[in-house]
């Protein structure tokens, strides 16, 4: 078993990182690792800064994950969530970036993100991506943000 010294955000006093490169995404032991069983993470105010004209972005992010040996410490993914706050990056670039961070720290059995992104330009751009297909025994909810549909 791993020890939570190894830990360096929880139970302690952080900043938030500047930008995503200085963000540690930091994981923990599965407690229970012979089960298979579905993770959410839920941000519902995400936000990033467009890489053209510098106007925030705005998305509901939610990631779904099936464990194996690792799971996400929960601070340092608010974290490294929170370090897209002044980064510039199209929506599909911090939506799959979080996945594979997320996916390379902790390599799930599976994974899969939904960024339903407020709109840009007048219309919203939603993105998807998934490492496989979900494992066939686990109950993975659906994600069910609803579509974007203005006022009214």
């Amino acid at each position: 078993m791993e020890s939570y010294d190894t830990l360096s955000q929880l139970g302690a006093k952080t900043p938030l990182p500047a930008t995503p490169d200085e963000a540690a995404l930091e994981r923990v032991e599965n407690p229970h690792p012979n089960v298979d069983y579905s993770i959410r993470f839920t941000c519902p105010e995400f936000t990033s800064l467009c890489p053209v004209t510098g106007q925030p972005d705005f998305a509901h992010l939610v990631i779904d994950y099936v464990p194996r040996r690792w799971i996400v410490e929960s601070k340092s993914l608010k974290l490294l969530l929170g370090s897209y706050r002044n980064h510039p990056a199209f929506h599909e670039a911090c939506t799959v970036e979080i996945a594979k961070r997320v996916t390379e720290a902790i390599e799930p059995l599976w994974l899969r993100i939904g960024g339903y992104w407020y709109p840009r330009g007048g219309m919203p751009i939603d993105i998807f991506f998934q490492t496989d297909d979900p494992p066939q025994k686990v109950w993975i909810p659906a994600q069910e943000v609803l579509p974007y549909r203005g006022r009214g």
